[in-house]
């Protein structure tokens, strides 16, 4: 058994199912049904850095002169000197938020599990947090966003999750302790640099620390650069990476990760854990806090481990202790493991020029990419960036709508299901790993997903052929993957068997004309040796 970690001794307690090793969650860890079955969930990657509507990493750029989220800083709030990120979270209101609302839409969407942020890089807690002052009861929208969400999901009957951000902050914020190399401000520290606890007598942070909240000097850009180059070339090689390691030079906040996370569970006991780090965040204490994690989720359900925790960009040997993340990407084939993609109908952080330009990605988008996925071993959760004030636009709500109704017919294809033999035919490559949905052509009606359950095979068209028959050549008469017999098609929706052919080409299905220009059409077949 692991020795206990650092932060001190507890009262004796049975032998834990979990040690904090990775050989540990590798033997013992299992993906639980609810999530393999779930396949779709929904995420609000809500929090202060949406109030300004400017998109992602708002609360790093303004520090940074010469991009353009501090030249809008700048015009709409003021300088960095005085009115700093700190500032952004307290006018974060969250005025016009109706969770009750926003999830009875999710739930139409087809959302079987919701996820919410808890924090971000910019180090402000969602949620009534014991070990970190900076929170949302006491900063900006005074209430516990984490508590609000929880109950709301669970009372609709979701899985509920929860989104930690929070292991970067320490060198991700650390350029609230810089300076403008040019103009009438040059050389002039920001408000993280020489605000401490005592400055904030008489004013809405008072009994608040700055330096916890910008997390303390730990890579502090040096004086003397002359120019805006030099400042974003020193921040992109000095505090601009992705390094999972603990800093040396700041215990303190390491420990503080760990009991912040550790309230987080243990105060909301979340199905799923989402960690946005590459592997497990700081080192040990990653460790630590996945293997208490699944103990206590053992413990809440009687012995039986139901939870999820997703980390990105993982070796191989890996893999079988934790869900593996694939932000904005794909895998090419059927994955041996469970996996997750997570993506975004636009930013990450809400971004009011992607509505006013109608620059979503389009439901077909999403529907296109969740079948692919599912076909795969995968899930899907989409973030539906939310505003400041806590609602939604109309373009948002309008593709929520959409896949709503296309869920409502087909979703008998998705849930629940599990990959076949193959994940489908088609002409169009998807990319594989880490955004690789930028590089993804867009799937087309000849692009073919299968996927099963309960003894039927579903074959789900990515459009609507040009001339209403659908052809797939994977299900020929002769073909080694499908060599048994096909006795009856039907198009999800209908109990009416639908006249098909199968021949050495293949399958060919003529389509109800009802269902053209649909965004899917999913076939269900019946026969004997299929599946």
């Amino acid at each position: 058994m692991a020795s206990l970690p650092w932060w001190g001794a507890r009262a004796a307690a049975p032998a834990p199912a979990f040690t904090p090793t990775w050989d540990s969650l590798v033997d013992g860890y299992r993906t639980p049904d609810w999530f393999r079955d779930a396949k779709f969930g929904i995420w609000a990657h809500w929090g202060a850095q949406c109030q300004p509507e400017m998109g992602d990493w708002y609360a790093r750029r303004i520090y940074i002169q010469g991009n353009w989220q501090y030249d809008h800083h700048v015009k709409t709030y003021g300088h960095p000197t005085k009115f700093g990120f700190m500032e952004i979270q307290n006018l974060w209101k969250a005025e016009n938020w109706n969770p009750d609302a926003l999830l009875d839409l999710y739930v139409k969407a087809g959302a079987k599990y919701f996820v919410a942020m808890a924090n971000h890089h910019d180090n402000l807690d969602a949620y009534n947090s014991k070990y970190h002052g900076w929170n949302t009861m006491r900063v900006g929208p005074k209430k516990d966003i984490i508590g609000i969400w929880e109950k709301a999901a669970r009372a609709r009957g979701l899985r509920f999750g929860v989104s930690n951000h929070g292991a970067h902050a320490w060198h991700w914020f650390q350029s609230a302790y810089g300076y403008d190399p040019e103009g009438p401000h040059a050389g002039q520290r920001y408000d993280a640099y020489h605000l401490t606890e005592a400055d904030g007598r008489g004013t809405w942070w008072e009994g608040l620390d700055p330096q916890e909240l910008y997390t303390g000097r730990n890579i502090v850009m040096p004086d003397g650069f002359k120019t805006i180059r030099a400042v974003e070339a020193w921040h992109e090689h000095n505090t601009f990476y992705w390094d999972e390691k603990p800093p040396l030079q700041n215990p303190a906040f390491t420990r503080q990760w760990f009991l912040r996370c550790r309230d987080l569970i243990d105060s909301y006991r979340p199905d799923l854990v989402y960690m946005d780090n590459h592997g497990l965040p700081l080192g040990q204490v990653g460790l630590d806090i996945t293997a208490h994690y699944y103990n206590a989720n053992m413990a809440w359900h009687g012995g039986k481990l139901e939870a999820v925790v997703n980390a990105k960009v993982l070796p191989t040997e890996w893999r079988p202790g934790v869900v593996e993340d694939v932000e904005r990407g794909f895998r090419e084939n059927i994955e041996p493991l469970p996996w997750q993609t997570c993506t975004c109908l636009g930013d990450w952080h809400y971004t009011r020029s992607l509505f006013d330009n109608h620059e979503y990605k389009p439901a077909s988008t999403i529907i296109h990419r969740l079948c692919d996925i599912v076909s795969k071993n995968g899930n899907l959760l989409l973030s539906v960036p939310m505003r400041g004030d806590g609602g939604i636009d109309a373009d948002e709500r309008k593709i929520l709508e959409d896949i709503a109704a296309w869920m409502a017919r087909n979703g008998e294809a998705i849930y629940g299901t599990r990959p076949w033999r193959t994940f489908g035919e088609g002409p169009t490559r998807v990319g594989s790993g880490m955004f690789s949905e930028g590089t993804s052509k867009p799937l087309t009606p000849e692009d073919i997903r299968f996927t099963t359950k309960g003894g039927a095979l579903y074959a789900i068209a990515l459009g609507w052929p040009r001339d209403g028959v659908l052809r797939i050549q994977t299900l020929a008469e002769d073909s080694a993957l499908a060599p048994g017999t096909i006795e009856r098609v039907e198009a999800l929706g209908s109990a009416e068997s639908l006249p098909f052919e199968r021949s050495r080409r293949g399958l060919e299905v003529r389509l109800p004309e009802g269902l053209a220009g649909s965004i899917a059409i999913v076939l269900k077949i019946h026969g004997n040796g299929l599946v």
